[in-house]
């Protein structure tokens, strides 16, 4: 489960694709498998979560990791970078940055 705290001690990349509406649960489902047998496994790795448009038109992961060097070494695994390959396919446009925590607020 994300953690989101200014002191996290992890980054954020958060990944925005453009789809065509019959296109995203297809892209839903690659990001979850890809997560559940790849990514997951991979060093660093602390978690994901795939948010699905109610319009149909874009899915958006919102993945941490421990460190910038840890998310970029995940694309020397050809699984990894299979797996983003088909995502590529699938997607008219994406929008990947990495961020770290700025501010956050709760109600109470």
């Amino acid at each position: 489960m994300a953690y989101i705290a200014r002191d996290g001690g992890v980054v954020t990349l958060i990944n925005v694709f453009t789809v065509s509406p019959e296109d995203q649960k297809r892209l839903v489902d690659l990001l979850v498998r890809a997560t559940e047998e790849v990514v997951s496994r991979q060093p660093g790795y602390v978690s994901a979560n795939v948010h699905e448009s109610f319009d149909g038109a874009r899915v958006t992961n919102y993945a941490q990791w421990r460190s910038r060097e840890d998310f970029e070494a995940i694309f020397r695994d050809p699984e990894v970078v299979a797996h983003m390959r088909e995502a590529e396919r699938i997607a008219v446009s994406y929008e990947p940055y990495l961020y770290k925590v700025a501010y956050t607020h709760k109600a109470g």
